[in-house]
């Protein structure tokens, strides 16, 4: 059954089947997903500490991509179909867009553990409670403060439901 991907500004939903909602995968190092896009909806950059991410494409279109880790940060992408698979590594930074503005799109990602855990990255370094210091991420991100300062006061979307 879809789900709604108009409760976000970022055009999606994560209905995660984890360990926490059945408890019956205690053990079996597994956990599931589906991901459904807005036209023009994204799964935003994130990553999961715990877990590889093998996406499946259901219906419609997506834009996918991740970024290897340092010194490299190599970013590889793909446009994934219907029936395509992507795999993304463990505790990479990743995303997936549907880039079709008329057309919704879903997909099925199967992850490699109970408890793969999820960290959106906008949302941890610019949504953080506390916030991190302006000066630290002026300078991280080689910005001016009230850039940085604009960014914290946005509401930052979680699609994880």
């Amino acid at each position: 059954m879809p789900r709604d991907t108009n409760t976000n500004k970022v055009g999606s939903n994560v209905t995660l089947i984890n360990v926490m909602r059945l408890p019956g995968l205690n053990t079996l190092g597994i956990s599931l997903a589906r991901i459904d896009y807005a036209p023009l909806g994204e799964n935003p950059p994130h990553a999961h500490p715990r877990a590889t991410e093998i996406l499946t494409v259901l219906e419609g279109t997506l834009y996918a991509g991740f970024v290897t880790s340092n010194p490299d940060n190599k970013f590889l992408s793909k446009v994934l179909n219907k029936g395509d698979v992507f795999v993304f590594p463990e505790g990479l930074i990743h995303f997936q867009f549907n880039p079709n503005p008329y057309k919704p799109a879903v997909a099925i990602a199967a992850l490699s553990s109970q408890n793969p855990g999820a960290i959106t990255i906008a949302n941890a370094v610019f949504g953080s409670k506390p916030a991190i210091s302006d000066d630290v991420l002026a300078k991280a991100f080689q910005v001016e403060k009230n850039t940085v300062d604009w960014l914290q006061a946005q509401f930052w979307a979680d699609n994880h439901n």
